[in-house]
């Protein structure tokens, strides 16, 4: 059996407008093969004067997750135990949720208890959590299984082969205002959502997989146009591949912050399609691509809009 192409994969973060400190991680790890399992993550320190410290508690989360996510990653190729699959998918839904926010707030007691301040003097771990709160989102691609993790706000993304945008992790009711789940809650894991996906069929895999915090979201005034700039972004990485697009990107982020001024950070993996079996329809969507990219080079919105 062809092994599937590799994954190209790019990360940017841009401090928001008027940011003391960028509170966004972000890490990229692996291929994206059994033996290298590509591992992609976010995290979004809350930032406001509430939680001094969560620049460090998403930089403690983004560390945790490539961690564990490689763990279980691992454990994917162990096919020789029955049942193999539903353990795994168990894990996933309830035991790593439960493992990593137990670890980030051991770590996050640790580093307190190592570093403490005067004017930040919790008297229970509650609180002293809070000083470090965060979201997470997280996902690990093999060759044969796509699996994703998120707490609290940012997007998942998703472009399939036939340039379908789908956003599998979104909450069913949106959140509030700037309330989010955080890793700082008593029982974070709760509120983890989890999405498992199977891929028997390496050439109906994601050809597109995007992490994002809400700093980028923001920047549209409705979910539509999120949902376009991810189909056009698609469109352009078809056309020129990660590489010739990695200059651009920045500036693409550089004018999302400037919209919703906050800290805006992209994590993507790109499969690219197979030179020798690329077909009509391939071909057919690139072409149309070019045909209605946005002439804009900022940023691939597909209409220049300012927040209300």
């Amino acid at each position: 059996m062809t092994a599937p192409p590799a994954w190209e994969t790019f990360h940017e973060s841009i401090q928001g407008v008027n940011k003391a400190r960028n509170q966004d991680r972000c890490l990229v790890l692996g291929a994206g093969t059994a033996e290298d399992p590509l591992v992609l993550t976010v995290a979004d320190g809350h930032g406001s004067a509430s939680y001094p410290r969560s620049h460090l508690g998403a930089h403690f989360a983004t560390d945790l997750f490539a961690d564990r996510a490689r763990e279980f990653a691992m454990s994917v190729a162990d096919r020789d135990r029955a049942g193999w699959r539903g353990r795994l998918r168990d894990y996933a839904r309830i035991g790593l949720p439960e493992r990593l926010v137990r670890d980030w707030q051991g770590r996050v007691l640790g580093h307190w208890d190592r570093h403490p301040t005067p004017d930040e003097d919790p008297k229970s771990p509650g609180p002293i959590l809070r000083l470090y709160g965060s979201t997470l989102i997280g996902a690990v691609l093999t060759p044969d299984l796509f699996v994703a993790w998120q707490l609290g706000d940012g997007e998942l993304t998703v472009v399939d082969g036939d340039g379908e945008v789908r956003m599998p992790l979104a909450p069913v009711r949106a959140e509030l205002g700037d309330e989010t789940a955080s890793l700082c809650m008593r029982h974070a894991w709760r509120s983890v959502r989890v999405h498992w996906e199977p891929l028997p069929d390496p050439e109906r895999a994601p050809r597109l997989v995007a992490l994002s915090t809400d700093g980028l979201s923001k920047s549209f005034v409705s979910d539509e146009g999120f949902t376009e700039f991810a189909a056009g972004l698609h469109r352009r990485l078809a056309e020129r591949g990660v590489p010739g697009v990695a200059e651009d990107i920045p500036r693409w982020l550089a004018e999302a912050s400037r919209h919703s001024g906050d800290d805006t950070t992209l994590v993507l993996a790109r499969r690219p399609a197979e030179a020798a079996t690329t077909d009509k329809a391939t071909s057919e969507e690139a072409v149309k691509g070019r045909e209605s990219s946005p002439v804009d080079p900022r940023i691939p919105y597909c209409e220049e809009r300012e927040r209300p």
